[in-house]
């Protein structure tokens, strides 16, 4: 088969189309024939030569895939060859095959194709692990979403419209904040022009965002954390903005409030698979009934991968970035 590989790590003209060998499936994983794969920040991130696969994952990256199954490891029961899929992948999703543990696969939504399931995985599982069973939204609270316009924004901004949550996003100028209007959101700040924090508050009578979820790190933990009303929680997910930063333990004691962070891809396969499982439960239901829909905004071949990282990383995106195999 053949993947994109990186040899050397660098830009996006690092990553090169070459023939490797097949996977094989191993006990409770089965063997996808790869129908598309979604470009996600990390997939950056590997190039570059800063965030390795975990130990025994495939070394290409692509962090989710959609495609059919084409064998069956030892011990599959409740999946059969021919099956339609998507899957959260700890890498190998830039390839025509890779092998998944059952815990990690989904059925295609209906009514969905086949292609644009590619666009869930990555997404529904970060979004509804971390702001749902991690920090706890609930009805009638406010949450506040950097990057509102990306992929794991555009999710987010609808899961949380979908349990009855009031949510306020960033997003840099008119057209992204007008998209993420469109998927729901209801207050809208322009990080480029305007503090988030004045904003935020002043659209809350002064109380604040219930739960942050910020792609940022370091560069926005202070004024993160006095953008949190009484409560709240922070849960970050990213450090575009570093990884080092200086924590105010007095506001956090006087708001009771509390900082998580997490990785997905590195957990444990039964914590992916509980994950997956509660995904499947709470969110399948909402993309089958349309209150939720992937948001994607271009697909290019999977030959063309340095395309899809440039695009990724000049943020002209709005939603997904999804690669097909042709």
């Amino acid at each position: 088969m053949h993947a994109i590989t990186i040899p050397e790590p660098g830009g996006p003209e690092a990553l090169l189309w070459a023939e490797v060998p097949d996977p094989v499936p191993g006990e409770g994983e089965v063997l996808v024939e790869v129908a598309a794969s979604a470009v996600n920040r990390a997939d950056l991130l590997q190039r570059q030569g800063f965030y390795d696969p975990p130990p025994g994952a495939s070394p290409y990256p692509g962090l989710e895939c959609s495609g059919r199954i084409v064998d069956l490891g030892p011990g599959v029961s409740g999946w059969a060859v021919g099956d339609e899929v998507c899957a959260l992948l700890a890498g190998g999703g830039y390839a025509q095959r890779v092998a998944v543990p059952t815990g990690q696969l989904l059925p295609v939504p209906t009514g969905l194709d086949l292609v644009t399931a590619a666009a869930l995985p990555e997404v529904t599982a970060t979004v509804w692990s971390n702001v749902f069973m991690i920090a706890h939204l609930r009805p009638g609270e406010t949450v506040l979403i950097h990057g509102g316009a990306s992929g794991i924004g555009t999710m987010a901004i609808q899961l949380a419209k979908a349990v009855g949550a009031r949510v306020a996003v960033t997003a840099g100028g008119p057209e992204k904040l007008a998209r993420c209007a469109e998927l729901g959101a209801d207050i809208l700040i322009d990080y480029r022009e305007q503090d988030f924090v004045a904003e935020l508050r002043a659209a809350t009578d002064g109380a604040g965002a219930d739960v942050v979820l910020d792609i940022i790190g370091a560069k926005y933990l202070e004024r993160n954390i006095r953008a949190l009303a009484l409560n709240g929680r922070l849960a970050v997910i990213g450090l575009q903005g570093g990884v080092k930063g200086e924590v105010n333990l007095g506001a956090l004691l006087a708001k009771r409030a509390a900082i998580t962070a997490t990785s997905l891809r590195s957990r444990p396969l039964g914590e992916k698979a509980a994950i997956v499982a509660a995904v499947r439960e709470h969110v399948w239901p909402l993309i089958e009934n349309g209150r939720v829909r992937p948001v994607v905004d271009r697909s290019l071949p999977l030959r063309q991968a340095a395309e899809a990282h440039r695009v990724l990383e000049s943020g002209a995106q709005v939603g997904k970035v999804l690669l097909i195999n042709e």
